[in-house]
C-alpha cells in the first residue's frame, strides 16, 4: 500500500489541472490509487436512475477523484505572506509524531 502527504479533513491547494488554485478540504483518500477527493473541486456530472422508484433520478454534480501529486497541503499562516502551498515536515516531542509546515513551522 503506497502512503500519501494528504489525509482526510486536510485542507489543499490545487497546484495543477483545471481547478489550479481552489482550495477544498479533502473528503477521501485512496493510497492504493493514489488518489484524493476534495469538496468543490474537480466537479463531474453523474447519471443515478431512481432507486426506489418513489426517488428522483436525473444528472447529479459530484467530486471526482483526481491524482494526489495534483494537491499540496495548505497553510494559513504562509498564505497571508504569499503562497500557502507547502510541504509537511515532521516534529517528534515527547515520543508524539506531529505534521508542521515547512517553511513557517506551524502545526498543519
Amino acid at each position: 500500500m503506497n502512503k500519501l502527504h494528504v489525509k482526510t479533513n486536510d485542507t489543499v491547494i490545487v497546484v495543477s489541472g483545471d481547478d489550479k488554485g481552489k482550495i477544498g478540504k479533502v473528503l477521501e483518500v485512496s493510497a492504493k490509487e493514489g488518489k484524493v477527493i476534495v469538496a468543490g473541486v474537480n466537479k463531474v456530472k453523474k447519471h443515478v436512475k431512481p432507486r426506489p422508484p418513489q426517488e428522483n433520478g436525473g444528472i447529479v454534480e459530484v467530486e471526482g477523484a483526481m491524482y494526489a501529486s495534483k494537491v499540496q497541503l495548505y497553510c494559513e499562516t504562509c498564505a497571508k505572506k504569499g503562497s500557502g502551498a507547502t510541504r509537511p515536515s515532521y516534529k517528534i516531542e515527547d515520543g508524539k509524531k506531529t505534521r508542521v509546515c515547512a517553511k513557517c513551522g506551524a502545526e498543519l
